[in-house]
Order: C-alpha cells, then sequence, then structure tokens
C-alpha cells in the first residue's frame, strides 16, 4: 500500500491545542459500516448507542510527566524526554540541543546534576543522575506531561501545565510508563462510565504502554516498507475471562483506542484468550482480515500514519478517506486533544 493513499490537507485551525471544557463534551463522529453513514453527536451520547452486553476494552496505560529541561553549565537549556531507567539514576532518554555538553543539571533544582554517558543515534542519551531517587519521584516533582509537538507549549514552563497533567491522562490510567496518551480514553469521565454501568456495558483493560513510534508518520514509500516499532503488552486473567464470555455469547467486543485493537488483534484466531505478558509490532492496514474487535472508538490521526492504516483497514480505504473529509468540512477537532468517532 501506498503511503501517499493515507495523506490529506488538514487546516491548521483544526488541530486542538487544548481539551474541550469537558471530557465527554466533545464531539462524537458515528460511523456505521452496514449503511455507511455518518451521523454527528456529543461523546456523552455513547452509552445511548451502545448496547447492553457490549465489552469494551480499554487501555489503562498511565503516562508519565516525562518532558524536563535541563540547564547547561553555561546556561543554555536541553529539552529531554524521560524513556526508562535502567538502573537506579542510569535514564534512558531523548535529548535535543545537546551540543558538546556533557555536564547538566536539571532546570529549577541546581543541585540536581546529571552526565551524559553516552549519545546514540536521533538524540538518545544515557544519563547519570546525581541521586538514588527513583526516576518517576524526580518526573513527579520536575517533570511535564510529553504532548506531541503539535500541541504548542512554552518550553521551559506553560500556565496551562497543570490542566495538561489532568487532560492528558485517562481516568482510569493504572499502569505508569507510558510517553504518550491513549488518546481515545482521555473523553471519559467517571460520571460517563458509570452511564456505561447502569446501561449494562461491560469494561475490561489491557495495558501497553504507548511508545513515541505509535504516533511516527510513515516515511517509506509503502507501508510494506515501514519498521513497525515494538510495543510491550499484557492481558490480564480476568480480562481474558471477560473477552472469552464476550465470544462465546456473540457479544461485541468494542476496542477503546489503537492501542487496544493492536493488543486484541495480537492474539491468535480461533483460541480463548489467556493472560499474557508479551511484545506487538502488528501493522492493521487496509486487506486485513479482523479477528477479535467488532467496533472501535479513537480519534482523528495523524496524515501518512499507520494509525491511519488501521481506520482504513477497517472501514475501507475510500470510505476514511469520505469520513475524514467530512470531519474536516464539519469543522472537528483533530489529533490527540480532538474529538473523537465511534466506528461500528
Amino acid at each position: 500500500m501506498r503511503t501517499d493513499d493515507l495523506d490529506f490537507d488538514l487546516p491548521g485551525e483544526l488541530v486542538a491545542q487544548v481539551p474541550s471544557a469537558q471530557r465527554e463534551q466533545s464531539r462524537l463522529l458515528h460511523y456505521q459500516r452496514a449503511g455507511r453513514t455518518i451521523a454527528h453527536r456529543l461523546f456523552r451520547d455513547l452509552p445511548s448507542i451502545l448496547r447492553a452486553g457490549d465489552l469494551l476494552v480499554f487501555n489503562d496505560a498511565k503516562v508519565l510527566p516525562a518532558r524536563f529541561m535541563l540547564r547547561k553549565f553555561t546556561g543554555g537549556l536541553v529539552e529531554g524526554l524521560y524513556l526508562a531507567e535502567s538502573a537506579r539514576g542510569k535514564w534512558d532518554v531523548l535529548l535535543k540541543n545537546l551540543g558538546p555538553a556533557r555536564e547538566l543539571h536539571f532546570d529549577g533544582e541546581p543541585s540536581l546534576r546529571c552526565s551524559v554517558i553516552s549519545i546514540g543515534e536521533a538524540g538518545r542519551c544515557e544519563l547519570s543522575i546525581s541521586s538514588d531517587e527513583p526516576a518517576l519521584q524526580i518526573l513527579s516533582r520536575l517533570g511535564r506531561m510529553p504532548l506531541p509537538p503539535y500541541i504548542r507549549r512554552d518550553k521551559a514552563g506553560d500556565e496551562r501545565d497543570a490542566e495538561d497533567r489532568d487532560r492528558y491522562q485517562t481516568v482510569y490510567a493504572r499502569t505508569e510508563g507510558s510517553v504518550a496518551a491513549p488518546t481515545a480514553g482521555l473523553h471519559f469521565s467517571e460520571a460517563l462510565l458509570a452511564a456505561l454501568d447502569t446501561g449494562g456495558i461491560e469494561r475490561a483493560t489491557v495495558t501497553l504502554n504507548v511508545g513515541l513510534g505509535t504516533f511516527k508518520p510513515v516515511t517509506t514509500g509503502t507501508l510494506e516498507e515501514h519498521v513497525m516499532h515494538v510495543e510491550t503488552y499484557s492481558i490480564p486473567a480476568a480480562t481474558a475471562e471477560a473477552l472469552n464470555r464476550a465470544k462465546a455469547a456473540g457479544r461485541r467486543i468494542i476496542a477503546v483506542g489503537t492501542t487496544a485493537a493492536r493488543v486484541l488483534e495480537s492474539q491468535p484466531a480461533g483460541a480463548p484468550f489467556k493472560a499474557i505478558e508479551a511484545q506487538t509490532r502488528l501493522l492493521i492496514q487496509p486487506m486485513y482480515h479482523w479477528k477479535h474487535v467488532n467496533a472501535l472508538i479513537t480519534n482523528f490521526h495523524l496524515p501518512r500514519s499507520t494509525l491511519i492504516a488501521l481506520v482504513a483497514a477497517l472501514v475501507g480505504l475510500e470510505e476514511q478517506r469520505r469520513i475524514y473529509q467530512t470531519a474536516i468540512e464539519q469543522r472537528y477537532r483533530f489529533f490527540s486533544y480532538g474529538d473523537a468517532m465511534f466506528i461500528e
């Protein structure tokens, strides 16, 4: 498949810079595959659209405040993104604007110093931190949410940082380690989850800690040439049991987001779900044969991305283009803080 087929022109003003005033007040484009129909709703309408017995599968990954700022001893700023802690005090990070500096300190806490141990490709570095504090403890104090670059914020600090800490996180986030939000879930509030429960809609969770590769545009000429990123996921026993019950009863399994969809579709066809911890590099594109997912809740995604390919695999390439063109004409808000769609 040609990557150009996944491209589209988006007016810049439709890239959402802030979330909706309330989570469930975002807009919802409702697409029904059976009749190829499009309806325009609000996300709060979801309980009335779903059926009693539907099983919603959420990704409970919790986003780390992984962005941080370092200062060179000359005063210059270095932007950092935390990726992992290989050992206490040893961080795997991405650094921007490092230059020749190798000794730095954290902006806002000069006594907390770090040394660059090694430098790899694309700004990837290993840092040695002058503290035995756990990384998550340091980041909770000094870090900011790792918003994607199309959401514009002041580098050194922004008045919207506190709001981002709350709203770039799902209300059901539990498992720490993600450097990006599973954004389809951002629209759910506690009140909306309670309404789903009242309506007899079942919920279950998986975990996939979202990595940078999820949102990376495809730069190769075809999807087949694209090297798909690897992500670690887990399915707990309770979720496996819920999935097996839904399958046996012929009830719909609805993935909340592309990450949950990839976890489910990484499981074999014709075999019961089981508790598992594994990795996936599954690329879902048009002509894919869906094994488990019957419907999808998702946001509007970046052009030329594997996420667009996944949507096109569910509705067909021409319908994906029509849906997106309709969303643009109707002034839906796009990307992480944008509106959502429900494909059934």
